[in-house]
Parts: C-alpha cells; structure tokens; sequence
C-alpha cells in the first residue's frame, strides 16, 4: 500500500501541461473566457464613457545663450561660449515664484465644482444635456448652467473647508456650511456674514433653483501644488538645444489655457528683470566707483603739473613717449581684467575654462608691462619720474572714461533689457483630451480580461484534480477495465427528483436530485457509451473465470459515479448475450433502479431481508429476457444490519441457484459501510469512479476503505469521460473512442 501511494504522489508532483493541451483547455472554456473578457471590455468602455476627459495646454520656448549686457570680452577668448541653463531655468518655471504669480493671477485659489448626478452628471453635462422639467429644483447641476464669484473671503481656520452655494431663483442665493446658513446674497452685489468673517460677491449665476455648487478657498500653497500637478517642462531634442516644451494637463480648457499662458508670461517677465536687475546692479557698482576715479585722476594732473613747474617743463622725448603709450595700454587692459574678474568671480570657480583664460591673459600683460618698465629704469631719474606721473595720468583718464562709456551701456542695457528667452509657440489648446484615450484603455480592458480570464482557467483546472484519464488511475495500481464515454443520449433518459434531502453524502450534492428513468442500452444502442459497456461485459468475463462465485458487485467513493447507469446498461447488454441476469439494488437509503426500469421501490430488498416477503415475489422483469431485478424496499432504519444478517446471505444463494450473473449497485463506501458488507460475499467487486470528479487521492481512500474490511477490489471502470479540447490537443493516448457502424 504503501508503495501504491508514492507512485501516485510522484506522478501527480510530476505532472504538467504542453502547449497543445493547454490549448485545447482555453478552447474548452471559450464560452467562459468570452463572458470574462466581454465584462471587462464592458467596463473598459463604460470608464472611457464616463470618465471626465483631460485636455493638454502646450508651449515652445527658446532659452537663449545669456545677453548680459555687462558681459566681459574675456569670453570670447578662446572656444568657450556661454550656453543656455536649460536645467536651471526649468527649475525656475516649476518654481513656487513663477506658479504663485500665476496663481495669483487667475485667482486659483478660489475652486468651484458643481454638484452633478452620481456617476452620469458630468457625462450628461458633456453633451449638452440641460436640466428637464422633472429635474426642476433638484441640487443637481445640469449643461447651461455656471457660478462666476469674484470675491471670496473666509477666516484661516476655513481655509481649504468646502462649502455649498445652493442657487435660490430670482439671481439670489446662499452660502452653507454642513448644512448651516452662512449668509445670504443677490447676483452682482457684495454679502457678508452676519460676523463680517465670510464675504462673496457672484457677479453672474445661471442656474436653476435647487442647483448647488461646492466652493473652497484654498491655500495659496494647494494651489500652486495643483498647478505644478498636471504641469510639465522637458527640454526637446538633445541637450543643450535650449528649446524647452511645456505642458499643462486639466479638465478645465479655459483654465489650462489661461493657466499655461500666465506661466509663460510670468516667467518671461521675470527674466527681463532679472536682466533688468543685472544692468541696474553694474550701474550702482560703476556710480560708486567713478566719483574715486575723477578724484585719482584730478589728483595725478595737479601732481604732473607741480612737477614740471618745478623742473622747469621738462617734456618727454619721442622714444619715452612711445614707451609710456605702451606702459598706459597695459595697465588699461589689466583694468579691464580686474572688472572682467569681478564678474566672473559670481558665476564660476577658478577652474573654470574663461577664468582660466583670463589668469592667462593677466600673466601675459604683466610679463610684458615688466619688460617695459625695464626700459624705464634705464632712463634719467627726471624722465623716469615725468614718464611715472604722466603714465599715472593716462591710466586714470583712460579708466574714468571708460567708466563713463560703461555707465552709458547699463543705462541702454537697463532701457531695453528683453532677456534671454523668447516665445516660439505660444500657449495652444489640444484639440481631442489626452487622456483617458479610447482605443487604448479599451484594447487594455480586452487584454486584461483576456489574461484573467486564462488564470481563472487554469485555477479550475488546477482545483479541479478530478481524474482525467485511465493511467491516473493505474498509477496508483488499480486496473481500468473500461473507459465509458460520456453519452449525450443519456441527457434524455434523466430528470430531476426531491430524493432524500436528510442524507448529504458526498461533495456531488447535484447528483441527488437526478435519477434515469431508462436505459440506454435498450433506446440507443449503438451508442459509443453502450459499445463501452460491452467492453466491460468482455473484460468482466475473464476476470470473473477464477472467482468463487458471479456475483459481481460495483461501488463507488462517492455519490454521482454513475453506478446506476453501468449496473443497469451492464445487466441488459449481459442478458442479451444470452446471460440469466439479476440485478439487485442494495442501496436501500437513495437506491433508484425502480426509476431505470419503470418499476415502483416497494416490496424489495429490504423488504426480504427483514423477512416480510420472499425473493421470488419481489423480482421484477428488466425489460429484455432474461434479465431480473430486484429494487430497494422500503427505506429502513438500519440498511448495515439487515445486510449482515443470514437474510442476505440466504438471497445471494439463492440467486446462485437461478441466475447467471448477479450485479448488485451498492452506496458510496466512503460514506457508509454497506459496500464493505456486501464485498465479502461477492466474487468480483469493481469499484467506479467518474471522470473530472473523484480525484486519484479518493479513489486510492475508497480502495483503503475496501480492503480494511477484507475485501479486494478487482479493478475500476471510468464512467463519464469528456472529449474534450484539451484532450484532443494533448499529449492524453487513454481516451480515444471511435464509431463504427453502417452510414445513415
């Protein structure tokens, strides 16, 4: 036994489906698999229906290499251009300054929402639907109708506290809280509460009475994150190009247009002044400087002029004056450096490649100024003080002038200062909304059905371990000596009875309330179920050659097996191969051969075994010669101990004596122990089992079952096997079934 049950644990662990029969499993459940992928698909279009459309504002700018008018000429040393910040200046236009403004502006703090029907109220108001007449006074808004309020003060504790302005006719309403009256107003004029707390102005109501809106003042930081919720800033094209798109998603395509619009311009504007603000900046350094310069300037003239006085106008010669000229260029260029650096010095490090082009250059200007001003040395004394003080002249005239130039360039620059982006494409409407897109979340709801669909598949059939073929069952060593197919004829020969509701035995409950009113074997025989059954008549013939008696008794783990069909089809294909059969329903609790053989259940087994009448008055005719049967009796109270007494004993001998073959239809042995009882008397017992129902693990506890009692089952029959799709596809040899037979 013990080896029995780890064959079958192994072949079941190792078991798995190919593609072919996994194929045919989806093609068996198709009708389920549409049902599951319709209802999905259903919803995917009701969402898309009913689903508040989202639209897409967008916008092109440019963000330009920087214009700043107090640009040094050391940038163009060199290969080093000044490229545009589109990283910073995207984080800029996400910036709580910029959706602030905007914020602002738009007075988007302020968010109202009319109150529509549960689920169809925006899908009507879409269309255009306006209020009926049976609508009218209902809280409801319908198209056609809007709220403008240009004025809405609340205290700090109520911000971001929805209230209800519920329309009253006449161009008068009201402002709840919870169900509270806040105050009351007319269209155009300004109310207050009675506490001065709450104010509203409505400029323009049109709405039907009973018609509510739902308005919140929101914090000024709700509506910046709202904003920068559906808002998007990307750079296109390969970085550095500088051309940046911007996007701003919503429901609302005025709001998101206007919204979207505001940004742009207010980011714009800041940039001017941010330029602005540099020329403006330059120009306070160039002011404070140059009232210094005038003074060293002032200061170097009197020094030159007192010097020549007392030297009696001592000139410069030629050669001298070239060498001051040169002297004078030099200190005006690193002049230059010095105002260079300073601007440099705010926007980047000294590794950066301009300030190292600008160290460069300031080496190269003093190494030359020390080659001239060893010409100097080598003049007289007089000369080299006349050239040091004229030299200290220049250079403070050359700077004061050039600061004066540049003070001119910041006035201009601060005039006409356009910072450094522009405007390519201007704030533009999407035609169609962007989301939820149709076609999309539609072919995904298909899909996504489809994929649960499969797993709700493949979940029942790995739930269902019901056996599907012989070798499952010969696995875990019980012979199969037929394979009956599932007969769709015997759909007709079934229909449904109250039966006996006080006994629940088995996981089958459906079975109970069925019970074949025929046999097949004598309305369609030629059926493959009946060509199946004779199948089993060969094969019980030489397996019962060795047993001790024909008694031939057929059991099941559970209800709903099938035993009735097979006893009654076996006794009738037995009897017309010239067999004395008798069959004997010994299922004295739900037992319903009478029903197969259109006889009535009184006066049976039980009735005999309880000694109230004989065998010979109880046997009834099948219905073809040769074949008996003898129906269940009464239902009595105690079915095991009216089948151990020496009655039953009494019966089967004689049946010995005047009948061929005995087939007795026992119950469940895995819900009561009769089967058990009969067993031991019986020569032969098979035991059935149904396809897709009783799993391996039943059979092989039905088996245990048997042979705890002493008696051995003989081999098995499975009864009500489907050809199915997954079989066909499969890898499945066991269930083949064929027709033959003449052509109608």
């Amino acid at each position: 036994m013990a080896s029995n049950t780890e064959k079958y644990q192994s072949a079941d662990s190792g078991e798995e489906l190919d593609l072919g029969r996994l194929f045919g499993l989806m093609i068996d459940n198709k009708w389920l698999i549409a049902l599951i992928v319709c209802v999905f698909t259903f919803l995917g279009i009701l969402y898309v229906t009913f689903k508040t459309p989202v639209y897409q504002s967008d916008a092109l700018l440019e963000i330009e290499g920087r214009a700043n008018p107090a640009s040094n000429p050391v940038q163009n040393l060199g290969v080093f251009g000044d490229t545009p910040r589109s990283t910073a200046e995207m984080q800029i236009l996400t910036s709580r300054m910029v959706l602030g403004q905007a914020a602002d502006r738009l007075n988007l703090q302020l968010s109202i929402t009319p109150d529509g029907l549960p689920i169809l109220g925006d899908t009507l108001a879409r269309r255009g639907i306006e209020r009926p007449s049976f609508a009218q006074g209902w809280s409801s808004v319908w198209a056609g109708e809007s709220i403008n309020v240009t004025r809405f003060v609340v205290p700090d504790s109520w911000i971001n506290r929805p209230l209800t302005i519920k329309s009253l006719g006449n161009d008068r309403y009201e402002l709840r809280d919870d169900g509270q009256l806040v105050l009351e107003g007319q269209v155009g004029q300004l109310a207050q509460s009675r506490d001065g707390n709450v104010e509203m102005r409505v400029m323009d109501m049109t709405a039907g009475q009973g018609a509510e809106f739902t308005v919140v003042k929101r914090s000024r930081l709700s509506a910046i994150n709202s904003l920068r919720a559906g808002f998007d800033v990307e750079e296109v094209g390969r970085s550095g190009t500088g051309i940046l798109q911007l996007t701003l998603n919503g429901t609302d395509r005025d709001e998101i247009r206007n919204s979207l619009k505001a940004i742009t311009d207010i980011y714009i504007t800041q940039n001017i002044e941010r330029q602005s603000a540099e020329a403006q900046q330059s120009l306070d350094f160039l002011n404070q400087q140059a009232p210094r310069v005038r003074d060293s300037l002032v200061e170097a003239e009197n020094k030159l002029n007192n010097y020549r006085v007392n030297q009696d106008s001592v000139d410069l010669d030629q050669e001298t004056s070239s060498v001051l000229n040169q002297i004078v260029n030099l200190d005006n260029q690193l002049n230059q450096l010095k105002f260079d650096e300073a601007d440099l010095s705010r926007r980047f490090n000294k590794s950066h490649p301009q300030y190292q082009a600008l160290l460069q250059k300031r080496e190269e200007l003093n190494a030359e100024k020390e080659r001239l001003q060893k010409r100097v040395d080598g003049l007289p004394e007089t000369q080299q003080e006349v050239l040091r003080l004229q030299r200290d002249v220049n250079v403070n005239q050359e700077m004061y002038v050039q600061m004066l130039n540049r003070m001119q360039e910041m006035n201009i620059a601060k005039a006409g200062a356009v910072g450094n982006v522009r405007i390519i494409d201007d704030s533009t409407l999407q035609n169609s909304p962007v989301a939820p897109r149709k076609v999309l979340v539609t072919v995904i709801a298909f899909v996504l059905g489809l994929v649960i669909a499969i797993i709700v598949v493949l979940i029942r059939r790995i739930m269902n371990r019901g056996i599907e073929s012989p070798e499952q069952l010969e696995q875990i060593g019980m012979p199969v000596y037929a394979s009956i197919p599932l007969s769709g004829n015997q759909s007709g020969l079934v229909k449904r009875t109250r039966g006996n509701r006080n006994l629940r035995i088995g996981r089958n409950q459906s079975a109970r309330n069925t019970v074949d009113t025929g046999v097949l074997a004598l309305r369609n025989s030629d059926d493959q179920a009946v060509e199946a059954v004779r199948s089993l008549r060969t094969s019980l013939h030489f397996a019962m050659m060795e047993a001790p008696n024909a008694r031939l008794m057929i059991s099941s783990a559970s209800p709903g097996a099938g035993k009735s069909f097979v006893v009654s089809n076996l006794g009738v294909v037995c009897a017309q191969a010239g067999q004395r059969v008798l069959v004997i329903d010994a299922d004295m609790r739900m037992g319903h051969l009478h029903h197969v053989f259109k006889g009535r259940s009184e006066k049976g087994l039980s009735d005999i075994l309880a000694r109230r009448t004989t065998a010979s008055e109880v046997v009834r005719s099948g219905g073809v010669d040769g074949l008996d049967f003898i129906s269940r009796g009464a239902a009595p109270p105690n079915p095991a101990e009216l089948l151990m007494s020496a009655g039953f004993s009494e019966l089967l001998a004689w049946a010995d004596q005047h009948y061929d073959l005995i087939i007795i239809d026992t119950p469940p042995i895995l819900a009561v122990t009769d089967a058990a009882i009969i067993g031991k008397q019986a020569g032969t017992n098979m035991l059935l089992a149904r396809y897709g129902v009783n799993p391996p693990a039943e059979i092989e506890q039905a088996r245990r079952r048997f042979e705890h009692s002493g008696v051995e089952i003989k081999g098995t029959v499975l009864n009500g096997i489907e050809q199915t799709a997954s079989h066909r596809y499969g890898g499945n040899y066991g269930n083949y079934h064929y027709s033959y037979g003449k052509k109608s």
